[in-house]
């Protein structure tokens, strides 16, 4: 993904990027609206009843591409699709996703094992081959919705915020807004909002830890699986995906959620605050490998010449050099004459005639 600057930048640069993100939030409003009527007309046109969730679920992420991608190239932005949906193509993008999944499996069992625990779940199944196909639907429905939810979240509107003020002003701000939301599902409480600002900030983490959604989207997408298609209890005060499996919870609010779910029960609060140490823990190489900012080469040349007495005692160290002396003649010439010469001066004159 092309890299930001999320320290303090000129003010004209936060002002663009306050710009981008609240047109981006009003673009967000208006496709969730368009896309629901665009689905209810879809559906009754061609009797798609059971398929109106997924088909809004799609319209509403088309909208969020087209429109976010625009913004991008108005700002003069150079990236694809991919930086615009925050899923860059990567050699671990399937083992994010699979570590998301298993995180947010591993949520909702911590929130939903103390109702079993205490035996408030009443669980029924049924075995209708309609309903079989439903959860195909339901479950395709809530992958595309997940990843929508987190397009729309922590995906372009949540990094033009962080250029603007910062990751935790950008995390603690996009959690509240994530938050208000859900706050219009039907049976929420102030109980579900500050549960779903606290799940927004662990999906915010997830962003942070690795700069991409593919974590916090098989976070997102097990999180909603789990509770309402394997436990069959309702996702966010909705019970439309619970078609195989259903559950009845009965007991007190605190402990049960009531008719929203567990994700209004007080249980929830710890078992997202461990998924966040856990996330923490479990993604230490990825915020190494795509999030420390590069390594740059600085500085500049310094040469400090040696201290006198150090160059004296370095000269005095050196080794006495070798001269060889060559003859100035070849040897052969300078020595056979002188032989002869020996010689004749050392014999004896040789005798008279006899």
């Amino acid at each position: 993904m092309p890299a930001f600057d999320s320290t303090s930048s000129s003010r004209f640069t936060r002002t663009l990027n306050f710009a981008l993100f609240g047109t981006s939030v009003i673009w967000l409003l208006a496709s969730q609206v368009i896309a629901g009527h665009a689905a209810r007309g879809l559906s009754v046109r061609f009797d798609l009843e059971p398929e109106q969730a997924l088909l809004s679920s799609l319209i509403f992420l088309f909208l969020l591409i087209l429109g976010f991608y625009v913004l991008q190239a108005i700002s003069s932005r150079p990236g694809t699709v991919r930086d615009v949906m925050g899923l860059p193509k990567r050699l671990t993008s399937r083992e994010e996703w699979g570590i998301g999944a298993a995180i947010g499996w591993g949520s909702v069992v911590l929130a939903v094992l103390p109702m079993a625990v205490a035996g408030t779940l009443h669980v029924h199944f049924l075995r209708d081959s309609r309903a079989f196909w439903l959860v195909a639907v339901n479950l395709t429905t809530l992958l595309v919705a997940g990843l929508a939810e987190e397009i729309a979240f922590r995906g372009y509107p949540f990094r033009r915020l962080i250029e603007a003020i910062g990751p935790v002003g950008a995390t603690v701000a996009l959690s509240i807004l994530f938050g208000l939301g859900h706050a219009f599902n039907p049976d929420a409480t102030w109980i579900s909002v500050l549960i779903t600002v606290l799940a927004g900030v662990l999906f915010s983490v997830a962003w942070l830890r690795t700069h991409a959604l593919w974590l916090p989207w098989g976070m997102h997408f097990a999180w909603n699986a789990s509770m309402g298609v394997l436990f069959g209890l309702p996702v966010s005060g909705l019970n439309s995906f619970s078609t195989v499996v259903m559950t009845r919870a009965v007991g007190r609010s605190w402990l049960t959620g009531g008719a929203y779910g567990p994700e209004a029960t007080l249980f929830t609060v710890p078992a997202l605050l461990v998924s966040i140490i856990v996330l923490v823990m479990m993604t230490s190489d990825y915020a190494w490998d795509y999030t420390r900012p590069p390594i740059v080469a600085a500085g500049y040349v310094v040469e400090v010449a040696p201290p006198a007495a150090h160059t004296a005692m370095e000269q005095e160290a050196k080794a006495p050099l070798l001269v060889q002396i060559l003859p100035t003649t070849p040897q052969t010439r300078s020595v056979m004459p002188q032989a002869a010469g020996e010689l004749s001066q050392s014999a004896p004159p040789p005798d008279g005639p006899s």
